[in-house]
């Protein structure tokens, strides 16, 4: 029995945004668990040094290559590496984002922010230093959500090739639909029997057109953190759907809690170890696991 196990190839994991912070964790905590990882990152340089990190440690079945998960070329390019290397995909973490807020690191240290301060009155006051324009909060939504439709798309047919194919989106509490006051948008989104992917994408457009128009108080949607709020509650449902349509992939999202790294300028509470732990549990699920739901750490939550 213990040859047999032994023989059995091992599973092959993919964790986008992945040569830093949460990212980088999840890759070592994958290794360390059996899985061959393949980490990519947009910065080619960055990406091989957080490599050589993991291969320092004793980690040696992990590899790397380049992904801008904005770009199609870029995500086609993977999927062919992938396929020709592994001949399949069995995980696949959408852990790359940020953040879609201009503020001073110092400032944001300095903040000590609540949930209630980012939806409650206090929100208005932080308008000052939590900025946003139009420019970055596209690209926060280009990367949180759009890019992670991008990869997925590109990369179903190789996880539909595996004998446990998972899928794991790195997503945030931020991301529930009580922090939205848009009734008509929280009910699109709450309402898992109709929701399509193009009523997710149609959300995110009305939402760009309002921040474009400075609309967004008018309108109901936060005032703050705006674009990542909203690419977190579409990444959400998009994980919803995700789990509808393919009832034989394991898709689930998950927060994994106010973390300190770089896309929070270290202003978090828990460190990447313990950030990546939800992830890496959803990751590891043994086939047949839950699907369709959203993880607050190690427990299930609401959307």
């Amino acid at each position: 029995m213990e040859e047999e196990i032994s023989q059995l190839p091992k599973r092959v994991a993919l964790v986008t945004g992945a040569s830093k912070g949460i990212g980088l964790e999840i890759c070592r905590q994958l290794a360390s668990n059996g899985v061959k990882v393949l980490l990519t990152a947009r910065d080619e340089k960055r990406g091989l040094e957080a490599l050589q990190k993991l291969k320092v440690s004793g980690l040696s079945d992990v590899s790397f290559h380049q992904l801008d998960v904005t770009d199609q070329t870029s995500v086609a390019c993977l999927a062919d590496f992938i396929e020709t290397k592994f001949k399949k995909l069995d995980i696949l973490v959408n852990n790359a984002g940020i953040s879609g807020t201009i503020v001073d690191p110092e400032v944001q240290r300095g903040l000590k922010l609540e949930i209630e301060d980012i939806v409650g009155p206090k929100a208005k006051s932080l308008r000052e230093v939590l900025k946003q324009s139009y420019q970055v909060g596209e690209a926060c939504l280009r990367t949180n959500y759009f890019g992670v439709k991008l990869v997925t798309e590109e990369l179903i047919p190789l996880l539909q090739l595996s004998e446990t194919p998972t899928i794991v989106n790195v997503s945030s509490t931020l991301g529930q639909l009580k922090l939205i006051s848009n009734e008509e948008v929280k009910n699109e989104l709450s309402n898992i029997d109709s929701l399509t992917e193009e009523k997710v994408d149609e959300v995110v457009r009305e939402f760009l057109e309002d921040l474009k128009e400075d609309l967004l108080e008018t309108k109901g949607w936060p005032i703050i953190f705006s674009a990542y709020i909203v690419s977190k509650a579409a990444l959400n449902g998009y994980t919803r759907i995700l789990a509808k349509k393919f009832p034989n992939i394991a898709t689930n999202a998950v927060s994994p809690g106010f973390v300190k790294t770089d896309l929070n300028h270290n202003s978090g509470k828990l460190s990447v170890e313990e950030g990546a732990r939800g992830p890496v549990r959803l990751a590891l699920f043994p086939n047949g696991g839950a699907s369709g739901l959203f993880y607050d750490q190690m427990e299930v939550s609401t959307f």
